[in-house]
């Protein structure tokens, strides 16, 4: 019977969340690096590039790989003969304190995300408690840990459905997987549970991104199984839709497709689709009793080299002389460079600028849009002399429905943000002369050596979702929408399904 330490087991989960804030699994940086190699398109490859440069320098400064740190969700297998030191906390109550830890560390703090009433007042819990934990007694005299950091983009894509018996389940996700949008940051990883009931299928389809990154091992070997069958005509028909690297358009979509399955009642099919975005952090561990988990840190030199340079027609802009007359010149696809004052907001901030602005109150005091673009975005505090911590931008659909509000009532000329934006708002973009404007998502810590100084203008209260002022110089952006409703999310995903079924007619 092995005796298994409190202290052990929670030391453990704290190195570990610190570990998977700054180190990519080298699995999915060499997936990554595959994808580089072989992508065609020249928006996709630099957004991997952008992706594959932030890995590597987060790696070097142990700084978060990306702004949201996550929602903690932990695999904790425990052996029957294991025996704890001691019982005054249970599995949760121990997850939760090296969640709380690693969260508070003051070299490396970590973005606290987790509201407490989420139908109601979502109060901050301050320290990213309380994890999501999965805890199953197997054989054996040891605990096994799979632990996990979620960000919010990627979770929130998840898809569910009650299949009939006899329907296709790559046929959903080829279906499905355009409906997600690039909120969930591609290029990434699917996680596919079947069977079971509803919330097993969903367990199954978390638990199975866990699993390493090994898809083109099995295209070598040939499947032998219905899971791999299944893995491989997901993973063909995932990538040839087309909607590449943070959806604008190229050969990867999914860099592996993985699939857990169970027994399920005869008249079932429930699936659970789960994608894991370019931020995907994960590590496993064993405790057996002779101490904590030793995480070895990965060498640097097993990072690729890649390099991200801007081209020729790069558009520099001084955004403290900008004027909306000159956004009307900017043509979807360009790359432009923005140098001077952006202010940032997110869900919670528009949602108190609605309240002020329909109150007749007005906006808050020290707070002026004119003329100036907000980047939906929410930092990580700043450590030592950095300016700001990694800080990338957020899904922008979820400011949608404030779009209008923000365009006609605020003076802004333009938004920043990551992912595709509605058709309402697209037409809102068009019909006020605007711009939509896309940061990569999964390069937090690369976007932030561009931000030069930044200070809360309003709103404190909100943390990480306050009203900041950035001065940035040189911050990389791609116009995603431009003055005339031209719509880089649509058009270039259609232009490769185009190219790729072109290229395999040639090949056939």
């Amino acid at each position: 019977m092995s005796t298994i330490r409190q202290q052990d087991f929670i030391d453990s989960i704290e190195d570990a969340l610190q570990y998977i804030s700054f180190y990519h699994p080298l699995d999915f940086v060499q997936a990554l690096e595959k994808a580089y190699n072989k992508e065609q398109s020249k928006a996709a490859k630099d957004a991997i590039a952008q992706i594959l440069i932030n890995s590597r320098m987060s790696a070097e400064g142990k700084r978060p790989l990306c702004q949201d740190t996550g929602i903690i969700t932990c695999f904790v297998k425990v052996g029957m003969d294991v025996k704890w030191d001691k019982t005054d906390l249970t599995v949760q109550q121990m997850v939760d304190e090296g969640t709380r830890r690693a969260y508070l560390n003051p070299d490396n703090p970590l973005r606290a995300s987790i509201v407490a009433d989420p139908a109601g007042t979502r109060k901050n819990t301050k320290d990213n408690t309380p994890s999501v934990v999965h805890i199953d007694l197997v054989a054996g005299g040891e605990v096994e840990v799979m632990v996990a950091a979620k960000g919010g983009g990627s979770e929130n894509k998840t898809k569910m459905v009650m299949l009939n018996p006899s329907d296709d389940v790559a046929a959903w996700v080829e279906k499905t997987l355009p409906t997600m949008g690039a909120g969930w940051c591609p290029p990434g990883m699917l996680g596919i549970g079947i069977g079971g009931t509803a919330e097993k299928a969903a367990v199954l389809a978390k638990e199975s991104l866990m699993d390493p990154v090994d898809i083109h091992e099995l295209i070598e070997r040939g499947a032998e199984t219905t899971e791999e069958k299944m893995r491989l005509d997901i993973f063909e028909r995932a990538n040839k839709l087309g909607i590449g690297a943070q959806g604008l358009g190229g050969l990867t979509t999914v860099v592996d497709v993985k699939i857990k399955t169970a027994p399920t009642h005869a008249a079932s099919k429930p699936v659970v689709m789960i994608p894991n975005c370019a931020a995907t952090r994960h590590v496993h561990f064993t405790l057996d009793g002779s101490g904590p988990a030793n995480l070895k840190a990965p060498k640097l030199e097993d990072w690729p080299e890649v390099t991200f340079e801007v081209g020729e027609g790069t558009r520099r802009v001084d955004l403290n002389t900008l004027t909306k007359e000159d956004t009307r010149e900017w043509k979807m696809g360009e790359t432009v460079l923005l140098s001077g004052t952006i202010l940032t907001g997110r869900d919670a901030a528009h949602k108190r600028l609605q309240d002020m602005i329909n109150s007749g109150e007005g906006l808050p005091e020290g707070v002026d849009f004119d003329n100036k673009f907000i980047y939906y975005v929410g930092p990580v505090d700043a450590v030592r002399d950095e300016a700001v911590g990694p800080a990338g931008p957020t899904t922008a659909t979820r400011m949608d429905k404030f779009t209008d509000m923000m365009l006609e009532k605020t003076g802004i000329i333009g938004m920043i943000g990551k992912a595709e934006r509605g058709p309402a708002t697209v037409e809102s973009i068009k019909n006020n002369k605007s711009v939509y404007l896309m940061a990569v998502g999964g390069a937090a810590y690369l976007v932030s050596k561009a931000i030069k100084k930044a200070r809360v203008v309003a709103f404190e209260d909100l943390g990480m979702e306050a009203i900041y002022e950035f001065e940035v110089e040189d911050m990389p952006v791609t116009v995603a929408v431009d003055s005339e409703g031209a719509n880089a999310h649509t058009q270039g995903p259609a232009i490769w399904k185009a190219k790729i079924e072109e290229l395999d007619g040639k090949l056939k």
